[in-house]
């Protein structure tokens, strides 16, 4: 973290080095991002631990997915049913999406608000870290959670008899709500990278 250079190789200023440097402020955020990354890791592997203890009769496991599924107010399952292990294998997941979305914005934001990761050449480097900007990364993460909204959506109609018609009128339209915002966000990007292309050309 040295002074930032301009691009004739001198130092900035002090006032606007300082400002610069106030990105590393966010450092603290994506650090934080990454052990709830952990929690969710850690909550994966208990959901499945007892999915798989239920799978072999442990009654404290079955206990607890039954429990987990049920929609409040309704009767508890009382044994494991395709549509119990339906619901669970939906809640991880829905784990996993949201984990993805949580590496694109610790990775992705990092990336583009506070330092290069030079990654250029290594296996492993995500295919959309190359040309990522702040457009591109709003449009995965707009897409990113529309999956996570489809698997709330699919587990509300799995149990669509045990809500009201007006809550699943409600959960609809949010999810609508989420693809027409991403399609705006995909439109706008596109208008904008147009644009920018046309005026070097």
């Amino acid at each position: 973290m040295t002074d930032p250079l301009n691009t004739n190789g001198k130092r900035l200023s002090p006032i606007p080095a300082f400002i610069f440097m106030s990105r590393w402020l966010q450092l603290p955020l994506y650090l934080g991002l990454i052990l709830a990354q952990c929690v969710y890791v850690f909550h994966f592997w208990v959901e499945l631990k007892d999915l798989i203890g239920a799978a072999f009769g442990n009654a404290a496991s079955l206990e607890h997915i039954l429990h987990a599924v049920t929609v409040p107010g309704a009767e508890a399952p009382k044994k494991l049913t395709e549509t119990t292990i339906m619901l669970v294998v939906l809640g991880l997941i829905d784990v996993v999406m949201i984990s993805n979305l949580l590496i694109m914005v610790i990775v992705g934001g990092y990336e583009t608000f506070v330092s290069r990761m030079h990654l250029e050449g290594h296996p492993d480097q995500p295919e959309w870290l190359s040309h990522v900007n702040a457009s591109v990364l709003k449009t995965k993460l707009a897409t990113a959670i529309i999956g996570i909204s489809s698997i709330h959506l699919l587990k509300t109609f799995i149990n669509a008899q045990l809500y009201t018609e007006k809550a699943l009128i409600a959960q609809t339209g949010i999810h609508c709500v989420f693809l027409l915002s991403a399609i705006a966000i995909a439109y706008t990007d596109r208008i904008t990278t147009t644009t920018h292309a046309s005026k070097h050309h």
